[in-house]
């Protein structure tokens, strides 16, 4: 079950809700959640994972920032950045059809994972504010 969380924390899709500048002032109230995570594809399956990842799950809930990238040294290797309204709402998203279909697909496809970092975002381009 481990896994199952893994993916998704590291990565089930893009979803930039609105290319807002936000200033850590604006942000200061709030309790937003981030996330950086390294995984590591199957060899010869990063980029069908990469899809996997990025494919259909645009506008999650509560998803302010979600990055998937490519290591441009480690040819498996995928880096994934997200930012959520709140720790909460990442948790929230880990119940959603989308984010388990992903789950079951990409599965298969990863030979490792690592949680890098867990932030607290504060501002910055691309960072939707959250509601208040």
């Amino acid at each position: 079950m481990e896994i199952s969380r893994r993916i998704v924390v590291a990565g089930v899709g893009l979803a930039v809700t609105s290319p807002l500048r936000a200033s850590a002032a604006d942000m200061e109230s709030s309790s937003m959640y981030g996330l950086i995570g390294k995984m590591t594809a199957q060899p010869g399956h990063r980029d069908e994972l990469v899809r996997v990842l990025i494919e259909g799950v645009s506008g999650l809930p509560g998803c302010l920032s979600y990055i998937v990238a490519l290591d441009p040294l480690e040819p498996e290797v995928i880096w994934i950045t997200e930012a959520w309204q709140s720790k909460e709402a990442h948790g929230a998203s880990l119940t959603l059809p989308a984010v388990r279909d992903a789950i079951s697909r990409g599965r298969p496809m990863i030979a490792g994972m690592s949680r890098v970092a867990e932030t607290a975002p504060a501002g910055g381009y691309g960072l939707s504010a959250p509601a208040h």
